[in-house]
């Protein structure tokens, strides 16, 4: 779909939800069956044949994050979470960015490691030399096991010998690890490493006389990174009655404890990941190895640190963030699962690519709503006025009770269960005999 479509959505949050699955349906052209897709969700049956000892499925809520642009281009972004505030935020923010310009992005090309682990090899330097000169035999070996990626232009492209101290110390083995550099093109690639490392490993083990063990993937895939970054002119950020100047000053602030700090830092990207997960699961990635990927890669100076910065440049605000992304447009169950299907049609990306840099940008975007309000008035007064409807749910209010009872909390500035069942009794006794 070329077509130019636009994601600011005025009063969207405002319509009911079959008015909201009717516009999005009207504006991606989406079929019958997709609109179907979107509320049935995943099958018994093919849960059944997704994993073992299925029994059912499990569900949780799927939104749209409006108002993103990337590189000038808008996106409609699904968004698979259960926890409130989330896709308001990212929603909020991105609605701010857009104003000083959008976000800008990039990624790189989808190269992904396997690891291949030799031990008993005799002597470090000789084993280490001899894969290297048997480089060209062990790249062709591994592609006869994908003809068909290495005819897409994908498939192993280099290799690279490590050396790495014993963990036993100065008397232990030193390990020996043959990273494999391989282009998965439009696949997060498991498999294909998987099957290139273990195919490769009697070779390995004949050129250095030693003993393969592990042959698998590294979910710290940082050759596959993604970096987005915006700047908003600090005028723009006056709210909550104060300026713009002390609201950036507060990003900045917060930006610099997590760096200090990994303390900060892990609750900091754990901000960045509410969002970038929503999308992975909404679009059918292995979100357990994009936050494996993403939490070594924010310690790989030896601390862990935020994934995402904050800084003044010449009167404007300036966020970026930089973390590996393997994703993938096909494989997995992006051709299986309906709903992947169609939140992919939403989403509108063409390319695994092209996906990283908008789940980066979404990142940075729920990070920079979670600073700038931690560096102002502080994260519970949002956070809690959308939180309030969940308690209405749990306390038993249902319809137009659910937004009654959840206003109600808001203003008596009680949040809280039992307070919520108080006041829905209240509100219940209120209304007429058989009602």
């Amino acid at each position: 779909m070329s077509e130019t479509i636009t994601s600011r959505l005025s009063g969207f949050h405002k319509l009911p939800v079959a008015d909201r699955l009717g516009t999005v349906s009207r504006m991606m052209r989406l079929s019958n069956d997709e609109v179907l897709a979107l509320g049935s969700g995943l099958s018994t049956e093919m849960a059944n044949q997704m994993i073992e000892n299925a029994i059912g499925t499990f569900s949780l809520p799927l939104g749209l994050g409006l108002n993103l642009q990337v590189n000038g281009r808008d996106y409609i972004v699904p968004m698979a979470v259960e926890e409130p505030s989330v896709i308001a935020a990212v929603s909020f923010a991105a609605k701010i960015v857009r104003e000083g310009g959008g976000f800008q992005a990039e990624a790189d090309d989808p190269i992904m490691i396997g690891q291949v682990q030799i031990t008993s090899y005799g002597d470090p330097t000789e084993a280490s030399r001899k894969l290297v000169a048997h480089k060209e035999q062990l790249l062709a070996l591994a592609n006869s096991f994908h003809p068909a990626m290495l005819a897409r232009g994908g498939g192993a492209r280099d290799l690279e010998v490590r050396l790495l101290p014993a963990p036993e110390g100065v008397r232990g083995e030193p390990i020996l690890v043959l990273h494999l550099y391989i282009d998965t093109q439009e696949a997060m690639g498991a498999n294909l490493i998987n099957t290139m490392c273990e195919g490769i490993a009697p070779l390995v083990e004949q050129i250095t006389g030693g003993r393969v063990f592990l042959r698998i993937l590294s979910n710290l895939a940082d050759r596959r990174l993604a970096r987005a970054s915006c700047r908003i002119p600090v005028g723009q950020l006056a709210d909550f009655d104060m300026p713009g100047e002390s609201i950036a000053e507060g990003i900045v602030q917060a930006s610099r404890f997590a760096q200090a700090d990994p303390y900060r830092a892990a609750t900091h990207n754990k901000g960045v990941m509410n969002g970038i997960d929503a999308v992975a699961i909404a679009t059918g990635q292995d979100w357990r190895s994009i936050e494996a990927g993403a939490h070594a890669f924010a310690c790989r100076d030896g601390q862990y640190r935020p994934l995402s910065t904050w800084s003044l440049e010449e009167g404007h605000l300036v966020g970026r963030i930089e973390l590996p992304l393997a994703l993938g447009t096909v494989g997995g169950p992006i051709k299986v699962h309906p709903q992947v299907q169609t939140a992919l049609k939403v989403l509108r990306v063409s390319s695994a690519r092209e996906l990283s840099m908008v789940m980066a940008a979404v990142g940075l975007s729920q990070n920079f709503a979670a600073v700038r309000a931690l560096g102002s008035i502080g994260i519970q007064r949002g956070h809690m006025a959308l939180h309030a409807r969940s308690v209405a749910v749990t306390a038993g209010a249902r319809g137009h009770m659910v937004e009654k009872v959840a206003n109600a909390l808001v203003s008596a500035n009680q949040v809280k269960v039992e307070k919520a069942k108080e006041l829905l009794a209240s509100f219940m006794s209120e209304l007429p005999a058989g009602t």
